[in-house]
C-alpha cells in the first residue's frame, strides 16, 4: 500500500457562489477518486466562499456532489436553496470585483501598519453595503459548527483595515456563523457583520486565499483551492490586473509556507471548469455545470496534487 498523499491543511479562498461550487464539487470528486475523507483535515482556513465550504466540512457535513453524478436520489444540498443568499449575491454580482478591485492593491504591504490604514481608508470610502445575509447565517447556522482549533475564518476589520483570523489563537471570540457571515461580507454591497461591537467584512480584502494564516511546519501536506485564478484570462484588463496582483500574493505566501518546511499544492479551475464558471462568479445559473466541471476535475486531478504552482490557470 502506497503512503497517502492526502493534504493535512486545507485553504479554501475567495470566489463567489460559483467559487464555493467548484471548491465542493472539487473535493468531493477527489474524495471520491481517493477514498480520502477531508472532514477529517487537520486544520482549515477559509476565506469568503471557502469560508463557508470550510464550516461545512469542519462541521463533518458532506459536500455536494453533482445530480449526475449522485449514487441516489438525494434531494437538494444546501447550495440549492432558492432565493435567499443566492438571489443577494446575483444581484451584487455586477458589483463584486469593482468593490474588491482597489482593496487587493496593496495586499502585499497588507501585513505594515501603512498598508492596514491605507486599507481602512478605501474601506471608509466605500458606502456601507446594505444586502444582509441572513439565509447564509442560518445555513451555518443549521451546520451546527464550532471552533474546535481547527476551522480559521479570515475577516477584514472594516475600522482598522487589518485581518482577524476568528478560530486563531488570540482572536475575537465568536461563533462560526457570524464568522462566515463576516468572511463573505463584500464591501459596499453585503451588510458588515457586527461582532463585538466591530464590524467585519470580506477577508477576500486582505488576500485571495490568506494561506499565510495557516500554521504549517515541516512535514505538513497543504492543498490550497484557488476559484479566482481564472480570472486571469478574462477578456477586461481590471479582472486580469486583479488576478495578476492576487496570484502573486498567493504565490507569496505559498513560498513562505514551503520555506516553514511544508508541501503546497495549489489548484485552480481546469479549462473545462473555467468554461462552465465564466467571469462572473455571482451567477447563480451556472452553478449545477461548475459543479459537476468541479466533481470531474477533482476526480482526474486525484494523482496530481503534489504540484506546484496554480493547476490549469
Amino acid at each position: 500500500m502506497t503512503e497517502s498523499r492526502a493534504p493535512n491543511v486545507l485553504v479554501l479562498g475567495v470566489g463567489g457562489i460559483l467559487g464555493e461550487a467548484w471548491m465542493s464539487g472539487f473535493l468531493a470528486g477527489s474524495a471520491q477518486a481517493t477514498g480520502d475523507d477531508y472532514r477529517n483535515v487537520g486544520a482549515f482556513v477559509g476565506t469568503s466562499a471557502g469560508a463557508i465550504v470550510a464550516a461545512q466540512l469542519a462541521a463533518g457535513a458532506e459536500l455536494q456532489r453533482p445530480r449526475s453524478w449522485a449514487e441516489s436520489g438525494g434531494g437538494d444540498g444546501p447550495g440549492d436553496r432558492p432565493g435567499g443568499v443566492r438571489a443577494a449575491m446575483g444581484r451584487a454580482g455586477r458589483l463584486y470585483l469593482s468593490a474588491v478591485s482597489p482593496l487587493a492593491a496593496p495586499a502585499l504591504n497588507a501585513a505594515t501598519p501603512a498598508g492596514a490604514l491605507a486599507r481602512a481608508a478605501l474601506l471608509a470610502s466605500i458606502p456601507t453595503g446594505t444586502i444582509p445575509l441572513d439565509d447564509l447565517h442560518a445555513r451555518v447556522t443549521a451546520l451546527r459548527s464550532r471552533f474546535d482549533g481547527r476551522l480559521r475564518v479570515v475577516a477584514v476589520d472594516r475600522a482598522t483595515g487589518r485581518r482577524v483570523v476568528f478560530g486563531a489563537p488570540g482572536a475575537p471570540p465568536a461563533p462560526v456563523p457570524d464568522a462566515v457571515v463576516a468572511s463573505c461580507a463584500i464591501p459596499g454591497v453585503l451588510r458588515p457583520a457586527r461582532i463585538g461591537g466591530r464590524e467585519y467584512v470580506d477577508g477576500g480584502v486582505w488576500s485571495p486565499t490568506n494561506l499565510d494564516a495557516a500554521a504549517v511546519g515541516r512535514g505538513d501536506r497543504v492543498l490550497c483551492l484557488v476559484p479566482t485564478a481564472l480570472l486571469g484570462g478574462a477578456p477586461a484588463l481590471p479582472l486580469r490586473t486583479l488576478a495578476a496582483g492576487w496570484r502573486l500574493t498567493t504565490a507569496v505566501e505559498a513560498e513562505a509556507a514551503r520555506r516553514r518546511g511544508a508541501t503546497v499544492t495549489v489548484l485552480a479551475p481546469d479549462a473545462g471548469a473555467r468554461a462552465a464558471m465564466g467571469t462572473n462568479l455571482m451567477d447563480s445559473r451556472p452553478r449545477e455545470r461548475v459543479l459537476d466541471e468541479g466533481f470531474r476535475q477533482g476526480r482526474e486531478s486525484a494523482d496530481a496534487r503534489s504540484a506546484a504552482g496554480v493547476g490549469s490557470a
